[in-house]
């Protein structure tokens, strides 16, 4: 009996030892992936801002071109002006074009017409950097 009974100690004292060891590599795993999950969501976050530079330099580019050749090619219509976000300025230029259009037999259109060629050939001539500041960022609606 004493023999079972130390068996048994022994085995109660080896079963301890190994839930203090799972508990102990449990708690380090737990830490090991809290520093995983902190890193993963720094290179996350990091890689979505990286993301974002190169999507709004990639759009700004994109928008300049298609926004001045617009504005060359429909000028009167306030096409570009939508592309650009600006929507009342875009609906004033619509407006102007077809009810003083039609009132002064075309003159509102062509002087609408000239403001657009205006328009195209400034957001054309303008570094993509210098549009995307003052026309998106800095969102300045005319000229």
């Amino acid at each position: 009996m004493s023999d079972e009974k130390n068996l048994n100690d022994d085995l109660n004292d080896m079963l301890g030892d190994a839930k203090k060891g799972a508990k102990k590599a449990a708690g380090e795993a737990k830490e090991k992936a809290k520093e995983f999950a902190g890193e993963a969501k720094e290179t996350a976050s990091e890689f979505a801002e990286s993301a974002k530079q190169t999507f709004e330099q990639s759009t700004g580019e994109n928008k300049k071109i298609l926004a001045g050749v617009l504005a060359i090619i429909l000028g009167p219509l306030g096409v570009h002006k939508f592309i650009l976000g600006y929507t009342k300025e875009g609906i004033t230029l619509l407006v102007i074009t077809l009810i003083l259009g039609f009132i002064t037999c075309g003159i509102g259109a062509g002087l609408t017409g000239i403001i657009g060629l205006i328009e195209g050939i400034i957001y054309l001539t303008k570094s993509d950097e210098e549009f995307y500041n003052t026309y998106q960022v800095g969102k300045k609606p005319w000229f």
